[in-house]
């Protein structure tokens, strides 16, 4: 019989990762701090949990799937968290995507415990986590990742689920992601706005581009996001700033360079300074239009 498997947060991607679980045979144990998808999901045949507590006590497999570092450390090391019931030999898959300092820490708790803690971020937005193709990278114990690997397939393409290294390097490589993400989509930005400002069309641009070597999935996705200006989130603006201060904070603790990553931060930084951070992080697109006076 299959690993029970715990499921805290119920987010955009949680919910629909979670639900990835119960289609591939998976029993499960779900807690958020929002009712509405917990019920979505005990309708769909999980088990409902009280708190962070609850779910270890019930499963030897958890996942968390929460916004930022802080949470990440309520829901595991706070009152009734996980690691207050943790049962020994459970290991805790953390697919947040957080500073990877947080990852260590916190999987240096897990061990003291007697557990083992996969720090296993996701890359895919909304569509991969819906679709069950995310790209997963975890850093982590390499007998803890072989032992997971059924469930990281269930909710990533299994190609595409790649163990990086010790923890903390799924982290790393995550902020790695971002930074390539950010760079491409302001590039794709501009290339679109010098379109329009020539009265070239970006739409047969983008087609021609998509077949030589300047084709990205950035170009494909949210390069039609701008072309048809629809900016509804899959990856909210808010949270990409939040990973761009992880990654300002990475490079800076590892003396790397970011001469574009920092334009890149101060761009998105002024999409949330506007009230824009509820919409998808393809917007930094619309905001160079918009510096070159585009509609």
């Amino acid at each position: 019989m299959a690993d029970t498997i715990g499921f805290i947060g119920l987010g955009l991607m949680g919910r629909p990762m979670a639900k990835n679980l119960l289609k591939a045979g998976f029993p499960l144990v779900v807690h958020s701090r929002s009712q509405g998808p917990v019920d979505d999901l005990v309708s769909a045949g999980a088990t409902r949990a009280s708190s962070p507590a609850d779910v270890a006590r019930r499963a030897t497999r958890i996942i968390t799937m929460v916004p930022d570092s802080p949470d990440v450390e309520r829901v595991l090391d706070g009152a009734e968290g996980v690691f207050s019931a943790l049962q020994p030999g459970s290991i805790v898959i953390d697919m947040s995507s957080i500073e990877p300092a947080t990852a260590v820490k916190l999987a240096t708790r897990a061990a003291e415990l007697g557990g083992s803690m996969l720090d296993a971020p996701v890359s895919g937005g909304e569509i991969g986590a819906i679709d069950g193709t995310l790209s997963i990278m975890v850093g982590g114990d390499a007998r803890a990742f072989a032992a997971c690997k059924p469930i990281f397939d269930a909710m990533g393409k299994p190609e595409r689920v790649i163990h990086i290294g010790d923890a903390g390097a799924g982290q790393v490589c995550k902020l790695c992601n971002q930074i390539v993400l950010g760079g491409t989509i302001a590039a794709v930005g501009e290339a679109f706005s010098l379109a329009r400002k020539a009265h070239v069309d970006p739409a047969k641009v983008r087609e021609a581009l998509l077949g030589g070597f300047a084709a990205s999935r950035v170009l494909e996705v949210h390069g039609e996001r701008m072309i048809k200006a629809n900016y509804k989130p899959g990856f909210r603006t808010e949270l990409f700033a939040k990973d761009l201060r992880n990654v300002a904070s990475a490079q800076s603790a590892n003396g790397a360079p970011a001469p574009v990553s920092a334009v890149v931060q101060q761009l998105v930084n002024s999409l949330v300074a506007q009230g824009r951070g509820k919409n998808d992080y393809a917007e930094l697109g619309k905001l160079i239009f918009e510096l070159a006076g585009l509609e």
